[in-house]
């Protein structure tokens, strides 16, 4: 039996699988959301992605510009672009759709993230542990 080759998706597309939603939705930050159901407009706005998870036991919340997203709350994800020609995915669960609009870009997060250099690195690490050796022990503490 012949195994048939994983999906792949570019640009657009339409994922089921949650670790895959999870694994595209990840990595986005601020983000622009549209909320609607039976395609009418209920709320939209800005906020962080704070956490994106798969658990049958916990709920969706979008509140003070804060996202904590629940694949489980959604069938499926189409990637596409908006008419502005923005990258944008749609969870969809029935008659409800929770578009999300990247409002960073990982390129130029990339480019402005500050880099470290090994001996920088190195150096943090040091004092972090060494710290650790500065602190008392709860055994040591006799105000008991």
């Amino acid at each position: 039996m012949t195994q048939k080759p994983s999906p792949c998706i570019i640009d657009w597309g339409t994922l089921i699988n949650k670790e895959d939603m999870r694994r595209l939705l990840n990595d986005l930050s601020r983000v622009r959301y549209q909320h609607s159901l039976e395609g009418k407009l209920q709320s939209e706005g800005e906020g962080w992605m704070m956490e994106v998870f798969i658990d049958p036991q916990q709920a969706t919340l979008i509140a003070n510009h804060t996202l904590y997203l629940n694949l489980q709350s959604f069938d499926y994800l189409e990637i596409r672009t908006t008419t502005e020609e923005e990258p944008c995915f749609d969870l969809i669960q029935d008659q409800r759709l929770l578009r999300i609009i990247p409002l960073s870009n990982p390129l130029e997060d990339q480019e402005n993230a500050p880099t470290l250099d090994e001996a920088t690195l190195e150096e943090m690490v040091t004092r972090v542990l060494s710290s650790k050796w500065d602190l008392p022990l709860d055994d040591d503490d006799e105000s008991f």
